[in-house]
């Protein structure tokens, strides 16, 4: 079986501004592909969501749209059991609860978290929690040493952690911060007991992910939207600040106020002179390298015992973080060819794994990566490999910022987060946590920042 070299549609493209793919014109992500429900602290997202039409007022409630909800099953995990690829069974939800003493152990981390969210502050952004010594004294000690410390010791509840550690931060709880790990439950549901508690949480989803969102984000923009154009280096002065772009057609633009939406390392890397905050901030940061591989399926997939194909599917113990399938949403009466969407998140266990991992990632041929996807859902599918006509895969060396002990708390992170002098700064990075929520909010504080200023000058 030959499959084709990546070919990644131009995120560039004047036609699509966000990060989505498409083959064979079955539409499928290259990123983040869902969006929680926006909770109460996220009103500019909710906000925002009500203007283009996701969302609406009816009798005092918000409703959504339901084209925009995620179809039901949502989510499901396959056991995989003796006797070779493709034997085990399908579970619905993500947490095999069996057994008493599991269950048990299940229990006490909900009381944990519970006991969290009444006594600390928690919140989805993070800026609008307020920070106080638990929250830091949690931010200061990694998750697994947490966890040891009250006494998790569950192998089904610790593997659950690590994988939805690596799920949202792209590196497992022996990295990330005691914080992020209770932040991931406390900011938004909870942590549930399969079976005693509610169904899943609603999210949002598209078949290209969140590139539907950016495109909605950057419609009517018009030639205000400049693409194509790399930044080579970004000079603050005492009343201005310079942008220099390079390529084809180099230029120079200036303006009053500049929003810095990068991923901090690489504003690091751009800015001149670089400002204190960041220069101090830059060494400690670290990032999770990612492989998202989209592979086109001419027919469906024989399915196994248990649960029905979902949109999110795992394989208990893979390394990897499952699939999920872009015709999910479709309403076609028939199954028929799909694009299954397989998530790698590469930030392991250590600073040194992660940076292993990211060479590896860049060294390996493609088809190395294409071979160990395909190997990786085979223990659930045997006969996916047969099926496949195309493997686009993406990989990203600077996927997402870890939040590792410390980073949340930080003093220059919070510098950098207060909007000052004619350089804002407006990324999920200010809060260590890569979500759609935590940017969306930035952005829009950082712009209303701008915009104030800019009309006082105007009133002067």
């Amino acid at each position: 079986l030959e499959l084709e070299d990546a070919d990644v549609v131009d995120p560039g493209s004047p036609q699509r501004a966000g990060r989505g793919h498409a083959i064979d014109g079955l539409r499928c992500p290259l990123g983040a592909h869902y969006l929680p429900l926006p909770g109460p602290a996220a009103r500019e997202v909710a906000e925002w969501l009500h203007e283009i039409g996701v969302a609406r007022q009816e009798l005092g409630r918000t409703v959504y749209d339901e084209r925009h909800l995620c179809h039901a099953p949502q989510e499901r995990l396959f056991l995989p059991a003796a006797g070779g690829p493709g034997a085990g069974r399908w579970v619905e939800g993500l947490l095999p609860a069996e057994g008493a003493a599991t269950r048990a152990a299940l229990r006490r981390f909900a009381v944990d978290v519970a006991a969290a969210r009444a006594t600390l502050s928690f919140a989805m952004p993070t800026l609008r929690s307020r920070w106080s010594p638990g929250l830091a004294a949690l931010d200061a000690q990694p998750f697994a040493a947490w966890l040891a410390a009250r006494g998790h010791a569950d192998a089904t509840l610790l593997a659950h952690l690590d994988y939805c550690c690596r799920d949202d931060y792209g590196a497992g709880l022996a990295q990330v911060s005691a914080w992020a790990g209770l932040h991931y439950f406390a900011s938004r549901h909870g942590f549930a007991v399969p079976g005693e508690e509610s169904e899943a949480e609603a999210v949002l989803t598209w078949p290209e992910g969140n590139a539907w969102l950016v495109d909605r984000l950057a419609a009517g923009l018009g030639e205000r939207l400049q693409t194509g154009a790399v930044v080579s280096r970004i000079e603050p002065t005492r009343h201005e600040v310079a942008v220099e772009v390079a390529g084809a057609r180099p230029a120079r633009w200036v303006a009053r106020r500049v929003i810095v939406a990068l991923p901090l390392f690489v504003a690091a890397r751009l800015i001149d002179p670089l400002p204190p905050a960041l220069a101090a901030l830059a060494p400690r940061l670290r990032y999770a390298p990612w492989l998202v591989s989209n592979l086109h399926l001419r027919e469906p997939l024989l399915d196994r015992p248990g649960a029905a194909p979902a949109w999110d599917n795992v394989i208990l113990g893979s390394p990897a973080l499952g699939y999920v399938d872009a015709q999910h949403q479709s309403l076609r009466p028939v199954p028929g060819p799909t694009v299954l969407t397989h998530y790698w998140a590469l930030g392991g266990a250590s600073a040194t794994e992660a940076a292993a991992q990211r060479r590896r990632l860049l060294a390996a041929p493609w088809s190395t990566w294409r071979d160990a996807v395909l190997a990786d859902l085979a223990r659930a599918h045997p006969d996916l490999p047969g099926k496949v006509t195309r493997a686009d895969l993406m990989r990203y060396g600077h996927a997402m910022l870890i939040p590792t002990p410390g980073l949340r708390g930080a003093a220059a992170l919070e510098a950098l987060a207060r909007p000052s002098g004619n350089l804002k700064f407006a990324h999920a990075d200010l809060s260590a946590s890569s979500c759609f929520e935590e940017a969306f909010t930035r952005g829009t504080l950082a712009g209303d920042s701008v915009a104030s200023e800019l009309l006082n000058v105007i009133n002067r």
